[in-house]
C-alpha cells in the first residue's frame, strides 16, 4: 500500500462506477489469449461440442473466488501474495506452501509465455514475411491450409470431384513443401517481439497498461463475434442450438488416437476464464486503479467501513463485467474450434498452429481468412504475453520482498517490477527460440495451473472463515457461491494431478 494514503468515497450510482471499472478489462485481455485461442479451440478440435459444459464452468466458476480474494486484499491492506504466505500449513525456509506452490507455478507460467511469444511470432511471420524464404514458405504452406479446408468443405457437401481435385493439388504442394529450406523469419520476430516488450514493459505505467488491453482485447472480441455470427450463414458450419444444448450437458467424449480430450480439456481449465495466475494476479491491478488507495488503511470507525463496502461493490461489478466479457469470447472461440477444426479433423500444433487455427475463418472469410485471423491472433496472444509478463513481473518483486532478498518500500517495489517484466519477456525469447512447441508450453502451464487451484481453494477458504473482517461479512447467497467455486477447485485440482500422476506412471 502506498505510505502517502488519500481515501475517497465509493461511486453512490452504477453510471459512476462504470467510470472506476478497468483491472478487469487488464485481466480479460491477459486471459483471452493462450487459454482462448490455443487451448479453448485446441479442445474444440479434440472433442467437438461435447466439453462446452466445462468450459462455461472454467469461466464463470471462479469469480467468487477472484472477489474473495480481493476482498482479502482491499480489507488488510496487504498484497496477495502476503496474504497466500500466511495460510495455514507446512513451511519451508520461512515461506509457506502456497508460496512455493505459487514460486513452482511462475516457472511454467513462463514456459507457457514464451509459448505465446512463439505464436505471436507465427502471426508476423505469417502476415510480414521478412525474407524470400520466408514468402515462399508462407505461399506453400497457405495454399495447403486452404486446400485442406476446400476438401473437407467438398466432402461435407458431397462434392467429390472438388475433393479430389483439392487432394491431387494438395500432394503437389506437400512435394513442393519438401524441398523449402525453414526460413528464418518466426525467429527473428520472436527476437524483435521479446525485446521490443521488455523496452515497452520498462517504461510502462497502469494507466498505459489498461488502454493497450482495451484497444487490444476490442479487436479480437470484434474478430471472433463477427466469425461466429457470419458462420451461421451456412448451413455447411453453422452451430445448431442442439450442438449448444447438447455441448452443455456434463459428459466426457472418448479419447481418439491414443489422445484424451478430457485430459486437454483439464489442462485448458487452468488457464481459460480467470487461471490461478490472474486470481492472484487481480487485486495487485486494483491496488494499482487506486481502489486500496480509496479505501484507506483498516480502523475501527464507521467511515471505513462504508468506504470498504463502497469499494468492494465497485470491485465485484469490475470482476462481474470481466467475467461477461471473457466467457462470451471464450464461448465463440471454443464454438468455433468444434464447429470447425472439429468437423474438419485438424488439431493446432507446432510451426503450423497459426494456420491450422486460421482455418476457423476460412469458411466465413474465404481467401481472405488468414489474413482477417492474424490481425485478430496477434491481438489475443500479444495481450496475453503484454499483460501477463507485466502482472507476474509484480508478483515476482513481491515474492523477493517477502524473502527480504529486495527492499519493500514502494519506489523499489516500482523499479523491481519494471525491471522484472523487462527480464521477463528476454527469458520468454530466449525459451520460445530454443523450444519450438508453442501448444505443449502453454497446456503444460495450464495443468500447472489447475493443480494450484486446489491450493488456492483452501486459501479462499481461510480468507473467508479465518480472516474475515466482520464488518465486511458477505450474504450467505455469496457463501454458496463461494463454496460452489472452491469445490470446483478442488474437484478439478486433484484431478489433474491424479491424471498426470497416472499418465508418468504409464509411460515408465
Amino acid at each position: 500500500m502506498p505510505s502517502v494514503v488519500t481515501t475517497s468515497a465509493p461511486p453512490p450510482t452504477l453510471m459512476r462506477s462504470l467510470a472506476h471499472l478497468g483491472p478487469g478489462i487488464v485481466l480479460a485481455s491477459s486471459i483471452v489469449g493462450s487459454g482462448e485461442l490455443i487451448g479453448t479451440t485446441t479442445v474444440g478440435a479434440e472433442a467437438g461440442f461435447a466439453l462446452l459444459w466445462l468450459i462455461v464452468l472454467g469461466c464463470v466458476i471462479k469469480v467468487a473466488a477472484q472477489v474473495e480474494i480481493g476482498r482479502n486484499t482491499l480489507a488488510w491492506g496487504r498484497t496477495p501474495l502476503d496474504a497466500f504466505d500466511r495460510v495455514p500449513g507446512p513451511r519451508l525456509a520461512g515461506r509457506g506452501w502456497l508460496w512455493w506452490g505459487w514460486a513452482a507455478m511462475t516457472v511454467l507460467i513462463l514456459v507457457q509465455q514464451a509459448g505465446i511469444l512463439a505464436g505471436v511470432a507465427q502471426t508476423l511471420a505469417g502476415g510480414l514475411p521478412l525474407t524470400a524464404a520466408g514468402r515462399a514458405w508462407n505461399t506453400v504452406h497457405d495454399e495447403a491450409a486452404a486446400l485442406r479446408v476446400a476438401a473437407a468443405t467438398a466432402e461435407r457437401r458431397g462434392d467429390a470431384a472438388e475433393v479430389e481435385r483439392a487432394r491431387e493439388r494438395l500432394g503437389e504442394l506437400v512435394a513442393a513443401e519438401a524441398g523449402l529450406a525453414k526460413p528464418a523469419d518466426e525467429a527473428v520476430w520472436i527476437v524483435v517481439t521479446g525485446l521490443g516488450t521488455a523496452a515497452l514493459l520498462v517504461v510502462g505505467r497502469y494507466a498505459a497498461i489498461e488502454a493497450i488491453s482495451v484497444i487490444l482485447v476490442g479487436t479480437f472480441t470484434l474478430v471472433t463475434v463477427v466469425a461466429l455470427a457470419m458462420l451461421q450463414f451456412d448451413p455447411a458450419w453453422a452451430v445448431s442450438l442442439r450442438d449448444v444444448a447438447g455441448g452443455l450437458v456434463p459428459a466426457v467424449p472418448p479419447s481418439t488416437g491414443g489422445r484424451s480430450p478430457l485430459a486437454t480439456g483439464l489442462a485448458t481449465f487452468g488457464i481459460i476464464g480467470v487461471g490461478a495466475s490472474e486470481l492472484m494476479v487481480y487485486p495487485y491491478w486494483c491496488l494499482e486503479k487506486g481502489y486500496g488507495r480509496a479505501v484507506g488503511p483498516r480502523d475501527a470507525s464507521t467511515a471505513w467501513a462504508e468506504r470498504a463496502k463502497g469499494w468492494l461493490r465497485v470491485m465485484q461489478l469490475d470482476a462481474w463485467a470481466s467475467m461477461v466479457v471473457y466467457t462470451t469470447v471464450t464461448v465463440c472461440f471454443y464454438l468455433l474450434g468444434a464447429a470447425t477444426l472439429g468437423r474438419l479433423g485438424l488439431r493446432p500444433e507446432g510451426s503450423e498452429m497459426v494456420r491450422t487455427l486460421g482455418a476457423m475463418y476460412a469458411p466465413v472469410f474465404g481467401d481472405r481468412a488468414l489474413g482477417i485471423f492474424l490481425v485478430g491472433a496477434f491481438a489475443a496472444l500479444y495481450s496475453t504475453f503484454f499483460v501477463a509478463a507485466a502482472g507476474c513481473a509484480r508478483m515476482v518483486a513481491d515474492g523477493l520482498i517477502l524473502t527480504g532478498a529486495i527492499a519493500g518500500d514502494d519506489a523499489s517495489r516500482a523499479r523491481w517490477a519494471r525491471r522484472l517484466a523487462a527480464a521477463w519477456a528476454i527469458v520468454a525469447v530466449l525459451l520460445a527460440v530454443t523450444v519450438r512447441a508453442p501448444v505443449a508450453m502453454v497446456l503444460a502451464s495450464g495443468a500447472a495451473q489447475a493443480i494450484m487451484l486446489a491450493g488456492l481453494a483452501v486459501a479462499v477458504l481461510w480468507f473467508r472463515y479465518g480472516e474475515m473482517e466482520p464488518r465486511l461479512k458477505p450474504s450467505r447467497g455469496w457463501d454458496v457461491l463461494l463454496w460452489v467455486s472452491t469445490a470446483g477447485f478442488i474437484v478439478v485440482g486433484l484431478w489433474t494431478a491424479w491424471q498426470h500422476l497416472a499418465d508418468a506412471v504409464a509411460s515408465r
